[in-house]
């Protein structure tokens, strides 16, 4: 890694909406965090599962029914890091009559973190991530005991 070259942590997630039903809701809060520069949109694609199991793309659409592309202004976030391999990876997981949403992003809030770091020398050794549900469940049974 280049000295000047700083970059966050970049990470995925696949969301899957059973019964096709993507309401569009979460798209403008992605969105903010892009335009605050807490994280930084790589890769966005859409895959749907038919019921008999068959995987297609999924094209920018009026999910929520108002008359607008929801998605316009996701055009064009594709780095090359998502590939047709990594979609059909996605979609293994998908249950049937399901669509999902697979973003890459960057951490960019981590990457002055990052960059100092690397500078100094330090090497990250160890990574992981606790999932919502088990921190919810964490903090209700720290609420409970409270």
């Amino acid at each position: 890694m280049s000295e000047e070259l700083e970059i966050g942590p970049v990470d995925y997630i696949v969301v899957e909406f059973p019964g096709n039903k993507m309401t569009g809701e979460a798209l403008p809060i992605i969105l903010d965090l892009h335009d605050r520069g807490i994280i930084r949109i790589l890769d966005l694609a859409f895959v749907t599962k038919d019921a008999d199991g068959t995987v297609g793309a999924l094209t920018i659409a009026d999910f929520d029914g108002d008359g607008e592309l929801d998605l316009a202004v996701f055009e064009g976030f594709t780095s090359g890091l998502l590939d047709e391999e990594d979609i059909s990876e996605a979609s293994s997981v998908l249950e049937p009559n399901s669509s999902a949403g697979i973003l890459v992003f960057e951490n960019a809030w981590a990457a002055p973190l990052v960059g100092a770091l690397h500078r100094s020398g330090a090497e990250l050794v160890a990574s992981g991530r606790i999932g919502a549900a088990d921190l919810i469940a964490a903090v209700e049974a720290a609420d409970a005991r409270a």
